[in-house]
């Protein structure tokens, strides 16, 4: 079974960077889109970030531009690079692995907390 495990979160100030980690363990199947969510308090988990096994990306309007997400497929690893952080991006962020197509599923890592104090 996929299992997602996340590093990297911290406190920075506003300006700052952080580099979000996510290492699937368990075997990735191929034709997985692996990306960041996050979820502040108060408020509903909402999509950073994806990439497909190809490549493609898809950033949020609040990020694109200051956040990359990045694979290595053969490390079964995904990245994001946080740059230019504001008090706004302070939320628990959690990774996330998807196939559409069989066998489907969908995994969460455990989350790691980014804070961004002004």
């Amino acid at each position: 079974q996929v299992q997602l495990v996340e590093s990297g979160g911290g406190s920075v100030q506003t300006g700052g960077s952080l580099r979000l980690t996510c290492v699937a363990t368990g075997g990735l199947p191929g034709a997985t889109t692996m990306g960041w969510y996050r979820q502040a308090p108060g408020k509903q988990r909402e999509l950073v970030a994806t990439v497909t096994s190809g490549g493609t990306t898809n950033y949020a309007t609040s990020v694109e531009g200051r956040f990359t997400i990045s694979r290595h497929n053969g490390k079964n690893t995904v990245w994001l690079q946080m740059d230019s952080l504001r008090p706004e991006d302070t939320a628990i962020y959690y990774c996330n692995a998807r196939r559409a197509v069989t066998p489907v599923f969908t995994q969460w890592g455990q989350g790691t907390q980014v804070t961004v104090s002004s």
